[in-house]
């Protein structure tokens, strides 16, 4: 496949490939980032979207819905599109599909317009994070696969973290249009880079059928699937007849994918690669991390924000040290995992062990906490998850061979992308459950013959009457009062139990280790499969 753009090829040889190879990292990380911001940078945008386009709620939650269901379709077929277009070309026209589209979506003045370029922006963005890791497999050098992956880590972990935060800063300043807009300059920018620094695989092979009907039956199946995670806890699970109606077609559709995929000669997904145990167990491991990662930076802002009132933009200051640590702990584990006489399964068994503790430190958060509070605990889990990412990505991909890498990466990043869906879906479920749980049973404590209780009920009375309110009155604005001090609690405690669990969750997948090897990935200049 020639290059979109053959005149502006600047990096062609070995030679040329190994001396960009930063540049080239650069490149394909400030893209995956760039596309990960935007699935929770329009979040905090919303209600400014259903003033501007006079929609209600629950329209213009597809503006994310869409997005993202687009997003997860894309991933798993991210090594078949590679392959079809050319590695460089696929990377061209995505970035400036996803780049005209963010354009489109500031331009939109109608919620039908803004939902359909979404779409689109979700589709062109979709496999940027799958073919930015394989590439970076590719073009370093063994010794140098953790630093790669150290770059790239970086991008994955402070982009879900950035998106709200930056998108609540650009709203108050400028605009909801303005979200999309800040695109353009990057997206023009990494376009510009993946023309002149990125390579086309040497490893990729252009299958000779389009098996049309695996693409019919994957976007059907997981494009239900993340449709119902994201629309369940709204719509009260299987309560609700559309969510029913998600789930059989969901499963029924990814069945006879899996069917058709097996059964044909050129595949649209490469299923057959999960008879390696190690990559198998992987995938497990790798949902559990999407988990923990999305879930606390869904719930954390969450919790500040509706208990201690905390902005976006102090919200995205709390957590930043977090994702500085993350960081700088990828990028000592990227020089660590070059010797290939340690074993990684130890890292990432340290570094679950550390997002515990450090989720047991946030499970002891309290109503009054403060920033001082919050310090240790976020840099605890920034590098716990710093410690577990950059092993299990080698742990991964560390068997296949070269030409499997691409499609390898789609379907790990796939499962952790849906890990973090579920992983939200279900802190959504759960802190409701919590909430209520807790509630009733704190109110067995507050009641008309506890003394405590008509103490603490006197006193809200005589602060409401010296605010000026009458008499008569007094008295049910106290029980409002101490109804809401309750609820207050019973969030907290909500919140308490949420972060604890996310700790176990992961710390739970650690047997899986038992089912892999130490997980160094081989030169992928070597003919050889990884050992």
């Amino acid at each position: 496949m020639k290059p979109l753009l053959p005149g502006l090829s600047r990096v062609g040889t070995d030679a040329e490939v190994q001396a960009a190879r930063y540049l080239i990292a650069f490149t394909v990380t400030l893209a995956s980032m760039m596309e990960l911001v935007d699935t929770s940078i329009v979040n905090v945008a919303i209600p400014h979207m259903m003033g501007s386009l006079g929609a209600t709620l629950d329209e213009v939650a597809w503006v994310s819905t869409g997005y993202v269901v687009a997003n997860v379709i894309v991933l798993p077929i991210s090594g078949w599109l590679s392959n079809w277009f050319g590695r460089r070309n696929y990377m061209t026209l995505s970035i400036l599909l996803f780049t005209i589209s963010s354009f489109l979506c500031g331009n939109a003045t109608s919620l039908e317009g803004l939902v359909f370029w979404r779409i689109v922006q979700g589709l062109g963005g979709g496999g940027l994070i799958s073919t930015a890791q394989a590439t970076l497999y590719e073009v370093f050098p063994r010794e140098e696969a953790g630093t790669a992956m150290a770059i790239f880590g970086l991008g994955i972990m402070v982009g879900p973290m950035l998106g709200p935060t930056l998108g609540g800063w650009i709203t108050d300043t400028a605009s909801w249009p303005w979200i999309f807009y800040i695109n353009l300059p990057l997206g023009a920018l990494a376009l510009l880079l993946t023309l002149m620094v990125v390579p086309d695989s040497k490893y990729g092979a252009r299958a000779e059928k389009v098996d049309a009907l695996g693409l019919l039956l994957l976007a059907l199946g997981i494009g239900c699937l993340q449709t119902m995670l994201e629309r369940g806890e709204k719509l009260d699970w299987f309560a609700s007849r559309e969510i029913v109606a998600y789930a059989i077609v969901s499963v029924t559709a990814l069945a006879l994918f899996v069917w058709q995929e097996l059964r044909h000669d050129h595949p649209v997904v490469q299923l057959r690669i999960l008879h390696d145990g190690q990559f198998a167990a992987s995938l497990v491991f790798g949902f559990l991390v999407g988990g923990a990662l999305y879930s606390t930076v869904f719930v954390f802002p969450v919790y500040v924000q509706t208990l201690l009132g905390f902005t976006a933009w102090e919200t995205g200051m709390v957590i930043l040290p977090g994702a500085l640590a993350s960081g700088f702990t990828m990028a000592v584990m990227g020089r660590m995992t070059a010797n290939t006489s340690l074993d990684l399964r130890v890292f990432v068994v340290i570094g679950a062990c550390i997002f515990g503790y450090a989720m047991w430190q946030h499970s002891l958060f309290t109503v009054e906490s403060g920033w001082d509070d919050f310090l240790w605990p976020m840099i605890l889990r920034g590098v716990g998850l710093g410690m577990v990412f950059i092993p299990l990505n080698n742990l991964a991909l560390g068997n296949l061979a070269p030409q499997e890498v691409t499609a390898g990466s789609g379907l790990y990043n796939l499962t952790r992308q849906l890990g973090g869906s579920v992983g939200i879906a279900s802190s959504a479920t759960l802190f409701q459950q919590f909430q209520q749980a807790n509630r009733a049973e704190l109110l067995v404590h507050v009641n008309q013959f506890s003394a405590a209780t008509l103490a603490r009920l006197a006193k809200l009375k005589a602060l409401v009457i010296s605010h000026g309110a009458p008499e008569m009155l007094a008295q049910a604005k106290a029980l409002r009062l101490l109804d809401g001090m309750v609820m207050k609690q019973a969030t907290m405690l909500a919140f308490e139990r949420l972060f604890l669990l996310f700790g176990v969750a992961l710390l739970a997948a650690l047997p899986l280790l038992l089912l892999m090897k130490r997980g160094h990935f081989s030169r992928q200049g070597d003919e050889a499969t990884a050992h």
